[in-house]
């Protein structure tokens, strides 16, 4: 009986056949024998593997019809097989020099095992550096032969059928054989886990897989993912009749439940009339075989695992599609494009700065907005001597004040203008290929107070980083800010960790927000009548914020509803988050769709409270003193996905909703205004609202343009001293 049996399968690979077999006889150690299975005796890989068996005694070939696949090709082998050990070698891939030697070496140092799995490359097929991946998960078994339950993540799903040697006598004991269809590894190798009771590994590369162009089988798209189920369902069920400790059953469902996930995240895996029911089966799965204590994994996929729990395809595709909407915007953003303009920009940057120009940004171009436009109006106020130009996007050239210079993203004025300013002002960041020169001055105003993630805090949130792109680059950014506004202590604080710069922190509010301090009460009616909103109604302001796993906007509520069910006189003013501003209004009836308003501020004035989620909105409209209610249905999803910086849940600036019934009992019974509303928001504005007092624009125009020194500013007027813009309704007014 030789010591081993190498079952070299061939369909499809008849031009590499040679190699792999090649590779097996070109062994120093001579004791096997080499069984390729082809297709029918009259086929191309008939003919290698006879001219072999021709020239050597130990290659022995047998045949195997296509229709019964890579499956019935390595039974066939199996059964013809007469060695102590069995190998399996796919047609096109090798066994490495000495492999042999080392199986024998490992084998004779621990005696007779049942699986002994070791280690294997992944060769590109073009170009590009081969991978081990088995190499990490087999470093942490046990130095010798030991038992399944000394290393239960060993649990054979992880691991071709080629990554291992198997003792033929311990196959024929348990009747094992590969399951037909595309995941025969995965059926073999959990079931030769389930029944092995003495294993070893060996910590040397045996097996070089070549791999593919086209790709493995198994990303290709198809309904035969659908049989990764079955293996699952198959898997569990033989580890709840062997009785599999807590520890074992919980490995092997995560790794099986890891490969769900995967092939559900790829929806071009799955025929669009299959991905539904692939998924609602797999959470039937889930839930009937979840072992008990079972703990989730962190991050995102823990994320996967709770709303394959739940069965919520909607969420989980939501996720499985996560919005590329940041990343696309700064994808839109420009950089000098085609050689004339670079070389033109080069020329403009040898040129001295204008100490007289200043240039503005805000959203990436899309218009007069924020920070950006408050500080810009300030200025022509008190400091007229500089010269002002706005950046826009092309075609959003209407949202500019009369009077306002600007110059359209892109454009040969638009790099002449970022070349020679001394100042630099914008609540995002201007293009990647602006260059910081000496002397000139970067403002960075920020567009919110951070609740969410942001910045390098972003890197361990795994869908939010993949839109954030490159946090090199992002550093890069923040090494050319000069300033840093920030509206509280808690933002200077988390600024701080999101963006390590050099840079100063200006704690003088957000220039935005003097707005809400500044306001009368005709501009409140003017705005709300420019709104559409009707005389004597009371309109709530719904914005909530963006869904990093989304990839468009879905409201979370039933507004038309929500209307009804709060009372005859509300009014709902809906903003969507900018990224879904397509410039088309979603509302109809009692729904006022405020989305495309190109000021935040004028919409926040308008509104007599506010329902948010997570937005920053709600730390800008608490300048106003208006009730605002957190409508959190998805906070645990929310803060494992994107991450935040304090418990919104335990400190809101006023009652929180859970569900739609929640949130319509609280505006139907008045609670949204309630005293302890109010000692919410006394709380939350005194956390969150210290600087914003009506003179941030004007503090940074002093400190920033003018150069005037931080003691000669305007101090930050307390709290208690400032008078918000009223409210158009008095019923709600704190």
């Amino acid at each position: 009986m030789p010591r081993f049996s190498i079952i070299v399968p061939s369909h499809g690979v008849a031009g590499r056949l040679s190699l792999a077999l090649d590779s097996v006889l070109a062994q120093s150690f001579g004791d096997f024998e080499l069984i390729p299975v082809t297709d029918a005796p009259d086929t191309p890989a008939a003919a290698v593997a006879a001219g072999y068996a021709g020239r050597d005694a130990r290659v022995r070939p047998v045949h195997s019809p296509p229709s019964a696949g890579l499956a019935g090709a390595r039974t066939t082998g199996l059964r013809a097989a007469t060695g102590a050990y069995l190998l399996f070698l796919d047609g096109d891939d090798l066994l490495a020099p000495g492999a042999l030697t080392a199986l024998d070496a490992r084998l004779t140092a621990t005696g007779d095992v049942d699986v002994l799995h070791f280690e294997h490359e992944r060769v590109p097929w073009w170009e590009g550096e081969p991978t081990n991946p088995a190499a990490p998960l087999l470093a942490r078994a046990p130095k010798g032969a030991f038992s399944p339950l000394e290393a239960p993540e060993l649990t054979g799903v992880q691991l071709p059928a080629w990554s291992a040697a198997y003792r033929r006598a311990f196959l024929t004991e348990h009747e094992l054989t590969f399951p037909d269809g595309h995941f025969t590894d995965l059926g073999f190798g959990g079931l030769a886990a389930l029944h092995a009771s003495r294993v070893t590994v060996a910590r040397t590369v045996v097996v070089r897989h070549l791999l593919r162009r086209q790709g493995g089988r198994l990303n290709r798209p198809g309904a035969h993912h659908a049989e990764l189920l079955d293996r699952v369902e198959e898997l569990m069920g033989r580890a709840a009749e062997r009785e599999l400790s807590a520890t074992r059953s919980g490995a092997l469902f995560e790794q099986l439940f890891a490969l769900v996930l995967k092939t559900a995240a790829h929806p071009a895996r799955l025929p669009g009339r299959t991905r539904r029911a692939f998924f609602r089966r797999a959470a039937r799965l889930y839930r009937s075989h979840r072992p008990a204590g079972f703990r989730r994994p962190g991050g995102s996929l823990g994320v996967q695992h709770r709303l394959l729990a739940a069965g919520a395809y909607t969420a989980f595709r939501a996720l499985r599609g996560a919005n590329r909407s940041a990343s696309a915007a700064v994808e839109r953003i420009p950089r000098p494009r085609g050689l004339r303009t670079r070389l033109y920009y080069r020329r403009q940057l040898r040129r001295p700065l204008d100490p007289s120009l200043a240039v503005y940004c805000a959203y990436w171009g899309r218009g007069y907005a924020c920070s950006p436009a408050a500080i810009h109006a300030r200025a022509a106020e008190l400091a007229p001597h500089i010269r002002s130009v706005f950046l826009v996007e092309p075609g959003q050239e209407h949202t500019l004040p009369d009077g306002v210079d600007h110059a359209v993203l892109g454009s040969r004025r638009a790099w002449q203008v970022l070349a020679r300013a001394a100042y630099l002002i914008n609540n995002a960041n201007f293009a990647e290929g602006v260059v910081k020169r000496e002397g000139s001055v970067h403002v960075q105003t920020q567009h919110g107070t951070p609740l969410k993630k942001m910045g390098v805090d972003q890197s361990t949130y795994p869908v939010v980083a993949a839109a954030t792109g490159s946090f090199t680059k992002l550093l890069g950014r923040v090494d050319r800010w000069d300033y840093n506004l920030s509206s509280n202590t808690h933002s200077t604080q988390m600024w701080e960790r999101a963006f390590p710069g050099r840079y100063e922190h200006l704690e003088y509010g957000y220039p935005r927000n003097d707005v809400f301090y500044t306001a009368t009460a005709d501009d409140v009616a003017r705005i709300r009548r420019e709104l559409g909103v009707p005389e004597g109604k009371t309109a709530v302001l719904y914005a909530p914020t963006h869904r990093d796993w989304t990839t468009g906007f879905e409201s979370g509520l039933d507004l038309d509803a929500f209307c009804e069910a709060a009372g005859e006189d509300v009014v709902v003013l809906l903003r969507a988050h900018y990224f879904y501003d397509r410039g088309t209004r979603r509302g109809s009836g009692r729904i006022i769709d405020v989305t495309a308003h190109r000021s935040s501020e004028d919409v926040c004035l308008a509104a007599d409270a506010l329902i948010t989620d997570y937005s920053s909105i709600m730390f800008d409209y608490a300048n106003l003193d208006r009730p605002i209610v957190v409508y959190a249905d998805d906070w645990d999803v929310y803060t494992e996905t994107r991450g935040v910086y304090f418990d919104l849940m335990a400190a809101p600036p006023g009652p929180v909703a859970r569900t739609p019934g929640e949130l319509t009992r609280i505006f139907a019974d008045g609670s949204y205004a309630a005293a302890a509303s109010r000692e919410l928001r006394a709380a939350f504005r005194e956390r969150f609202c210290q600087f914003d007092d009506g003179r941030a624009a004007e503090r940074v125009v002093r400190r920033v343009l003018l150069g005037e020194p931080p003691e000669a500013l305007p101090p930050v007027r307390p709290l208690a001293e400032r008078v918000p813009a009223p409210a158009a309704s008095t019923l709600v007014r704190s």
